[in-house]
C-alpha cells in the first residue's frame, strides 16, 4: 500500500509534470533564463569573497585562481585601517532608525488611505504613488538647501541638518515612504472588515484597532516591506554622498567608506581590502534576505491569494 506522503509527492509530481506539458517550451526558456540570471548574479559575488582573501597581486595576476593562502589580514585591514567598522556601525544606526521611522508611517498612511473614505483620500494616494517616478537624482540640490535650512530650526536644527544622521534619517524616511505606502495600502485592501468591525462594536479605539488587531494580521507585508526597505537604505550612495560632507568623515555610511578606499589613493588604492570591504557589506544583507526569503515570498503573495 502507499503511504499518505507517498500519494502527496505523487500528487505533486503530477501536478509539475501537467504544469509542463501545458507550458510546452516555455518552461526550458523559463529554466533557462533563470540559469542566465543567477549566473549573472552569484559569479560577481563569489568572486568578490575570493578576492577579498587574495593579495593584489593575485588580484590582477590570476583573477580566477584560487588563493595561495587566505589573507584574512585584508578584512582586518578595511575593518581598522580604513574604518570600515565605524562606516558599518554607522549605516546600522541610520537605516535602523529610518527603516523604523518608515515602516511607522507609512503603515499608518497606508491604513488610513486603504480602510477609510474621505474627500481627497484618491488624490493623497496618488501623490504619494507618484513619488515612485520621480528620479531622486533630480531632488539632489533642492534637497541639499532643504536640508541646509533644517539645520537652521531653533533647538532641533543640529541634529537634522547637514552633516548629521537625524537629516539622512528624514530623507530616508521620505524616499521610502512612496513604496512602502503603495504595497501596504494594496495589502490592507485584502484584510477582512469583519474583524475590525467587531472590535469597533467592543468599543476598541481606531488607534488600538490598527495597532493590535489589523498591523499583526498585516505582518507578511510587513516583513516584506521591511527587510525592501533594509536593502535599499543600507545600499543607497547618492544621498548619503551629498548629505555628508567630507568634514563629517567620522559620521559617513558604509556605501562611502567604500568608496573612499577605492578614490583615496588613486592607482594605489589597496584592492584588497576593498573587496573585503564589499564582503562586508554584502555579507549582512545576504543573511538577512536568506533568513527571511520565506517571509518576503509569503508578504508577495499573500495579497494574492486572499
Amino acid at each position: 500500500m502507499v503511504s499518505q506522503a507517498g500519494k502527496v509527492t505523487l500528487g505533486r509530481s503530477a501536478s509539475r509534470e501537467r504544469r509542463r506539458a501545458r507550458l510546452g517550451p516555455l518552461s526550458g526558456l523559463s529554466h533557462l533564463a533563470l540559469i542566465v540570471w543567477t549566473v549573472l548574479v552569484a559569479v560577481p559575488i563569489l568572486w568578490t569573497f575570493l578576492a577579498s582573501v587574495k593579495s593584489e597581486d593575485e588580484i590582477f595576476g590570476s583573477a580566477w585562481s584560487l588563493p595561495a593562502a587566505l589573507r584574512w589580514d585584508n578584512w582586518a585591514r578595511a575593518w581598522d585601517t580604513a574604518h570600515i567598522g565605524r562606516y558599518m556601525i554607522n549605516s546600522v544606526i541610520v537605516v535602523g532608525f529610518g527603516t523604523f521611522g518608515t515602516m511607522l508611517l507609512g503603515s499608518m498612511a497606508a491604513y488610513v488611505l486603504a480602510r477609510y473614505r474621505f474627500r481627497g483620500n484618491r488624490a493623497i494616494y496618488l501623490l504619494f504613488v507618484s513619488g515612485l517616478a520621480f528620479p531622486v537624482y533630480l531632488a539632489l540640490t533642492p534637497l541639499f538647501f532643504v536640508v541646509q535650512n533644517m539645520g537652521a530650526v531653533p533647538v532641533i536644527g543640529r541634529f537634522i541638518g547637514l552633516d548629521t544622521h537625524g537629516g539622512l534619517v528624514l530623507v530616508y524616511i521620505a524616499y521610502s515612504l512612496p513604496f512602502t505606502v503603495f504595497f501596504l495600502s494594496a495589502f490592507f485592501r485584502t484584510l477582512p472588515e469583519a474583524v475590525a468591525e467587531a472590535a469597533f462594536v467592543d468599543g476598541a479605539s481606531h488607534s488600538r484597532v490598527f495597532f493590535q488587531i489589523m498591523l499583526p494580521m498585516a505582518r507578511p507585508g510587513i516583513v516584506s516591506i521591511t527587510i525592501f526597505n533594509v536593502l535599499g537604505q543600507w545600499n543607497q550612495y547618492q544621498i548619503p554622498l551629498v548629505l555628508l560632507s567630507g568634514q563629517a568623515k567620522d559620521k559617513w555610511v558604509l556605501t562611502q567608506g567604500i568608496a573612499d578606499i577605492s578614490t583615496s589613493a588613486g592607482y594605489d588604492a589597496d584592492w584588497s581590502a576593498l573587496f573585503a570591504a564589499l564582503s562586508m557589506a554584502i555579507l549582512p544583507m545576504l543573511i538577512v534576505y536568506t533568513v527571511f526569503q520565506r517571509q518576503i515570498q509569503a508578504g508577495l503573495t499573500a495579497g494574492a491569494l486572499k
